[in-house]
């Protein structure tokens, strides 16, 4: 394997610009209009690439500052939608691909330098830093991530490895390489470096059912064992993955890292008064962990599925709240108030649509936003689907760097 990774490192870094699509040229200046029979760059791409201030538009942006237009990035943005990344991933299992630093670094850039998103994140998982406790996992191809690691009683979660003592670039090297390089890539693009956590409550949902669960039955019986007191195991769970996943933010940040934002990704499995009991004083530790050491580092926490319990979610000691595609963004805006920033929340699925519902759609969101730059940064309410046209993306980038209101 180690061979594998050494021979690879030499040669995808100065071969990954072949994997770009065809349809988006790469450069520095990856911009292009999609109108037909335009060959000059578009007036959003030229106004961007003179605008020194979109190196860190997305970090000011997340820190809830009025920016002069409203940033974008999508979740997922580095995925099989994209031609050019599937030439990896149809040729090399997940982790080989998020693991080997030539690979994640080519990942990670092709989204960017094909549709000019505000940031470029790092293409990895958020079940990347469990071996740093002892949780074995892998990514199977068409089921999804598998943890062999049996998780469910205190005498489980006491076998654990310590939170406090993880050696990140002995447990995980490649994440330093990877963000060390991205790095440099971003200041020569132009644009801000985002890195990412899982939240505790999710990463101990996925170790706890050992895959994907469509109710976390196990779960949900540790947390009622927790609550009557005949297990803590839970709590002392969530402890344990929030110390690790802070301390691994951190890391992150210290290896170049601008932004952080924190997935809770099984959120919808949560009822407001369970996600207040358990899963949000857990994320508000990791989070204080991050902040305490890097305060200036926008922090954004995106609970997906959390619409329904959104007015837990102002205190959650984050910079910036992510929505999901569930709530209305104005509504979102009217439960938040206007001083908390926020980001989101465009359907995925209008990417399937015409150039012209999805232009309407990024207006309309930026406007119940507040309007362009006023303290919003546009996503999507979950990530880039699969089989998603790619110059669906490239509109929705391009219109959104456009954009400059109702009366503009």
């Amino acid at each position: 394997m180690m061979l594998f990774r050494t021979l690879l490192t030499g040669s995808l870094l100065s071969t990954s610009v072949a994997f770009a699509p065809s349809s988006r040229p790469l450069s520095s200046t990856p911009l292009r209009s999609t109108v037909a029979g335009e060959t000059e760059t578009s007036s959003a791409a030229s106004t961007a690439n003179n605008n020194g201030g979109d190196r860190d538009i997305l970090i000011r942006s997340a820190r809830g500052e009025v920016t002069e237009r409203t940033p974008v990035w999508l979740m997922r943005q580095a995925g099989r939608y994209m031609a050019a990344f599937r030439e990896y991933s149809d040729k090399y299992p997940f982790r080989e691909r998020s693991e080997t630093p030539a690979m994640a670094t080519a990942l990670s850039l092709q989204c960017h330098r094909a549709y000019g998103m505000d940031g470029i994140i790092m293409f990895s998982d958020i079940l990347t830093p469990l071996p740093t406790l002892g949780i074995e996992f892998d990514v199977v191809k068409g089921i999804g991530p598998i943890i062999s690691t049996e998780v469910r009683s205190d005498e489980d979660v006491a076998k654990l490895k310590d939170a406090e003592d993880v050696d990140f670039d002995e447990t995980v090297p490649f994440i330093r390489e990877i963000l060390g390089t991205l790095a440099k890539e971003a200041e020569e693009a132009n644009t801000s470096l985002i890195g990412f956590v899982g939240a505790p409550f999710t990463l101990a949902s996925y170790t706890i059912e050992g895959k994907s669960s469509k109710n976390c039955l196990d779960t949900k019986k540790m947390m009622m064992a927790d609550d009557t007191g005949d297990s803590k195991a839970m709590t002392v769970f969530l402890d344990k993955l929030a110390t690790m996943i802070g301390n691994y933010a951190c890391h992150q940040i210290e290896c170049g890292a601008q932004v952080i934002q924190v997935f809770e990704s099984w959120a919808h499995q949560l009822s407001p008064s369970q996600f207040a009991q358990f899963a949000k004083p857990a994320a508000q530790k990791a989070i204080r962990i991050v902040k305490e050491k890097h305060p200036d580092v926008p922090v954004i926490y995106f609970a997906n599925g959390g619409s329904s319990y959104l007015e837990l979610q102002r205190d959650m000691g984050c910079d910036m709240i992510a929505v999901d595609w569930s709530v209305d963004m104005a509504e979102a805006r009217r439960i938040l108030g206007p001083d908390i920033p926020i980001s989101g929340n465009v359907d995925p699925t209008i990417l399937f649509g015409t150039k012209e519902q999805i232009e309407h759609a990024v207006r309309e969101c930026i406007d119940k936003a507040g309007g362009p730059g006023n303290k919003h940064l546009l996503n999507l309410g979950h990530g880039v689907m699969q089989g998603t046209p790619e110059e669906a993306v490239g509109w929705l980038v391009d219109e959104c760097k456009r954009y400059k209101g109702k009366d503009a």
